[in-house]
């Protein structure tokens, strides 16, 4: 079936019988908004990523929600430059996505067309509210469904980033647990796993709202954070990776 048509149907679905389309984590699902109707922003985002992907000198993508899309907000952008501006980066990231629409994204056709050296993938934070395994579960399925789709990309998977201000809350535990079974995804070469979340904190535990003003959410001190501590790896990945002989298909 055609992108076209799988898309019609789907707006008449999620229309008439938007319950049928909420998904597990791991399960693919076009998002809603709150009277149960496709998600408009959503759809322009996609198919706004949908026409940059077609650009043949994309070094790398960004692939996530809005702590992804975050790097294009305000001054945020000098850092974007900066650290990744040479490789031609793409950001594919919205604000509340969960794993299973970065799956549906996925599914209908973010990363067809798109050759990059690398993805950098952070999801999972907005599947918070789920039981830790179905919350790795979900980000798991993305990670493969970027390797079926990419198989000569290198794969960089981000931990979930620290949430909540103080250590005590219930969230943090859940993440480092969550961030401790997909580090066993790390193979070495193909995927890495990045868990910077100790770098966000302040000595007692809590997070500095200089870093995280909505204990949520990246500053421009968070943002630069980030950078430096992938730009290293990416370094690395970007110089070992093979050139190809052929672009995109």
């Amino acid at each position: 079936m055609a992108m076209r048509e799988r898309l019609i149907s789907l707006v008449v679905v999620a229309v008439l019988l938007p319950g049928l389309v909420l998904a597990e984590s791991d399960v693919a699902a076009i998002k809603l908004d709150a009277d149960g109707k496709i998600h408009c922003d959503f759809l322009r985002a996609h198919h706004a990523f949908l026409e940059r992907a077609k650009d043949p000198g994309i070094g790398i993508v960004f692939l996530g929600d809005s702590i992804t899309n975050g790097w294009s907000w305000g001054d945020h952008t000098q850092l974007w430059d900066r650290y990744f501006g040479r490789y031609d980066p793409a950001n594919f990231g919205i604000g509340g996505d969960r794993t299973e629409h970065v799956l549906w994204r996925i599914d209908n056709g973010e990363l067809d067309r798109v050759r990059p050296k690398v993805v950098v993938l952070l999801i999972g934070t907005n599947n918070i509210g789920d039981p830790t395994d179905e919350i790795r579960r979900g980000v798991v399925r993305v990670t493969e469904r970027v390797r079926e789709k990419l198989p000569e990309t290198r794969l960089v998977l981000m931990g979930i980033f620290p949430r909540g201000a103080e250590p005590s809350d219930p969230n943090r535990a859940k993440i480092r647990e969550v961030n401790r079974a997909l580090a066993k995804l790390d193979d070495g070469d193909r995927v890495r796993f990045l868990d910077i979340g100790d770098r966000f904190l302040a000595p007692d535990g809590s997070l500095p709202k200089e870093i995280m003003p909505d204990a949520l959410h990246l500053s421009f001190k968070g943002y630069q954070i980030w950078a430096e501590a992938l730009a290293p790896i990416l370094e690395e990945v970007m110089s070992c990776h093979p050139e190809r002989s052929e672009g995109p298909g």
